[in-house]
């Protein structure tokens, strides 16, 4: 590899270059693609999967290993009472307005040029219809029959089945107020107007936490929450000039909160919504003994006090997060030559460890066999710890630059000095400094190294 000294850093500008490495790279597929695509539906392909994988245990993780939070996986499909209770039946719908002229289906409360000016935001015509409503939730039948009484719904959050499992686990876990459910879940919203890649689909995955307290400190616990959620965000590598909080006012406060706060990620298109910190006050506990009549208040021993608990809740939607750990990974190191002058320019994914979907990767240097054999056996040795690629095709400049577009923390190139001296040459990602390590040492020297950056 010829030296070269690196002149400047340019970070992602715009989304259509994340769709296309995601896509090149296996991150994220359209759906259905051979059939034309499904909209805003995706699939996440081989490094995606491990990706999005590594992303929830991170969350989890953060979760759960608490020692005031126990974890749930609740059912999709919920008896239909759950969501009048919760007012998704009755109240979670946007405004919806088509253009007579054009054909356009637009929400009526997000869209600038119908909000100032009541003109389509396509073709700007005012031969509009009156805003209707739209519920957001799927329908489905339950049972060998489509009438009324078998109607269910994919669920549109996660969140009641904390609520409506409140009681089951507070009894079985043995925990007391304060305590928290987490949760990591699919859900279900027939979003009207989806879009930018990931961000906004119909099927995504959520992750919430609702912590139950005690009222009167439930101001206490929603800070301390946010400040862990922040916390959170700064662990897992994501640049703090890229977020920041975004509270609600009155006039955007849901029905229920009593607080509200927004983690907005500063994406290729504008500051949008990462994750939400809400204080639910009492609400879904009451709403849920109402329509069940089973009561969900706790009887506190040490005061013998008896209430309804207030909930603190966090809520992030994992695909979104998944999309800010690409955008925020994303750079391009652009670069001169110093033999030839010709601009060079290094993509690469800097993906904090604990995410990066390959944490390593052995490239023989030749496919010879007395090569393929020990760097075999040395894949199958890291394979049993870590996420491990193995890559023999091309030269070896372009097979690191492959594993830089991937985000793998270190490149391990097995050469014929190895079989003299059973070393090899490890690479790092981030400042492709190269140290010669021993066969024996890899693993560790792969472990320690990763330790280290997660410090």
């Amino acid at each position: 590899m010829s030296n070269q000294s690196s002149d400047s850093v340019k970070r992602l500008q715009d989304l259509a270059t994340m769709v296309s490495l995601a896509k090149r790279r296996g991150f994220v597929f359209q759906s259905s693609e051979i059939y034309g695509g499904l909209n805003s539906c995706w699939d996440y392909g081989p490094l995606g999967a491990q990706l999005k994988l590594n992303v929830k245990r991170a969350w989890w993780n953060s979760m759960v290993r608490r020692d005031d939070v126990v974890g749930l996986d609740a059912a999709i499909l919920m008896h239909p009472t759950v969501w009048k209770a919760s007012g998704h039946v009755d109240g979670f719908s946007d405004p919806l307005v088509d253009c007579k002229d054009c054909k356009t289906r637009f929400r009526a409360d997000n869209t600038d040029s119908y909000i100032n000016d009541k003109k389509c935001p396509n073709c700007g015509s005012k031969n509009l219809t009156e805003e209707r409503k739209f519920n957001l939730m799927f329908k489905t039948h339950m049972g060998p029959t489509e009438d009324a009484g078998a109607v269910v719904y994919l669920r549109p959050e996660t969140a009641q089945g904390h609520y409506v499992n409140y009681e089951n686990i507070l009894t079985s876990s043995r925990k007391k107020i304060p305590f928290g459910i987490a949760a990591i879940g699919k859900s279900f919203r027939n979003e009207i107007t989806p879009g930018n890649f990931i961000f906004r689909t119909r099927e995504f995955e959520q992750m919430e936490m609702q912590y139950f307290v005690k009222p009167g400190q439930d101001a206490e616990w929603y800070e301390k929450w946010r400040e862990a959620r922040w916390t959170f965000y700064k662990k897992i590598g994501i640049r703090e000039e890229n977020l920041r909080w975004k509270p609600h006012g009155p006039d955007e406060l849901a029905h229920y909160a009593k607080a509200a706060v927004d983690v907005q990620y500063l994406f290729p298109f504008g500051w949008q919504e990462l994750e939400g910190v809400h204080n639910r006050g009492d609400f879904d506990l009451t709403q849920h003994t109402k329509f069940s009549g089973k009561k969900l208040d706790y009887f506190e021993e040490a005061t013998k006090e008896r209430y309804v608990p207030y909930a603190i809740e966090t809520a992030v939607g994992c695909d979104r997060l998944v999309l800010v750990v690409l955008c925020d990974a994303y750079r391009e190191e652009i670069s001169v030559d110093e033999e030839s002058g010709k601009p060079d320019t290094r993509v690469v994914l800097g993906f904090h460890p604990d995410l990066a979907p390959v944490k390593a990767a052995v490239l023989p240097l030749s496919k010879k066999a007395e090569l393929q054999g020990p760097s075999m056996k040395l894949r199958d040795e890291l394979a049993q710890e870590f996420e491990v690629q193995y890559d023999d095709s091309q030269s070896i400049g372009k097979r690191y630059r492959r594993q830089d577009e991937i985000g793998t923390p270190y490149c391990i190139t097995v050469d014929f000095e190895t079989l003299n001296d059973q070393k090899v040459t490890i690479r790092h990602r981030d400042t492709m400094k190269q140290d010669r390590v021993a066969l024996t040492e890899v693993s560790n020297y792969v472990a320690a190294g990763l330790r280290n950056f997660s410090k």
